[in-house]
């Protein structure tokens, strides 16, 4: 729901990767934005009206993005879609950082475009900065961009791991992502990416930021 320019690119993408698509506007005109040979479905409508919805084939649908231009509209509609018809991929973009938030424990999974883009702005400015990169309140767990502790430079990630008590997604090495696996060493000037139980995430933020324990 919603075709200006986040929803244009997200519609472009899933077409691109195979995915059948029909994206909402109340404007006729914004479907301009999509490219020429864009093959799914433009419905003007309203994104929470349930006949527009039917139309766009919500009923057999795998997921839902609200990305229109008015919070409400794309509470609303996520609301709608997900508690009418079922579909479990959810997400609204919310402008007001404090209702996302309220949303989110509520279980419908949004994003807050300025404190996101802030954040991610001031975590690759200043030295030693991590970010939230995705979070999960309904299963519990989120990925977070941790720096490391020099001190870890050789040691294994697994044994990284086991301290934090959470699992290494990635890790971004000279530009190319790496998938850790049991022997791969954590390296200086690493960008290492982890799966963290929400409720762990200070203990493990705690360990990654110091020196690994000297074994006696």
């Amino acid at each position: 729901m919603g075709c200006g320019r986040t929803g244009a690119v997200l519609a472009t993408e899933f077409e691109a990767r195979g995915h059948t698509v029909a994206i909402i506007d109340r404007i006729g005109d914004a479907f301009r934005r999509l490219p020429a040979d864009f093959q799914g479905q433009k419905i003007t409508g309203i994104g929470f009206d349930r006949d527009t919805l039917v139309s766009a084939g919500v009923e057999d649908a795998y997921a839902f993005a609200a990305v229109s231009s008015g919070d409400n509209s794309n509470i609303l509609a996520a609301r709608v879609v997900r508690e009418t018809y079922g579909v479990e991929n959810v997400v609204a973009r919310i402008s007001d950082s404090g209702r996302a938030e309220v949303y989110r424990r509520l279980g419908i999974p949004t994003v807050a475009p300025v404190p996101w883009t802030s954040t991610q702005i001031v975590s690759r400015l200043l030295p030693g900065g991590s970010d939230s990169v995705y979070s999960d309140p309904s299963s519990g767990v989120g990925l977070r961009r941790l720096p490391i502790n020099k001190g870890w430079v050789g040691q294994p990630y697994a044994g990284l791991e086991l301290a934090m008590g959470c699992r290494a997604a990635y890790v971004v090495r000279f530009g190319a992502a790496v998938l850790p696996t049991h022997d791969t060493l954590v390296q200086s000037g690493d960008e290492a990416y982890f799966v963290i139980p929400l409720d762990h995430e200070r203990e493990a933020e705690r360990v990654v930021s110091r020196a690994p324990e000297a074994k006696s």
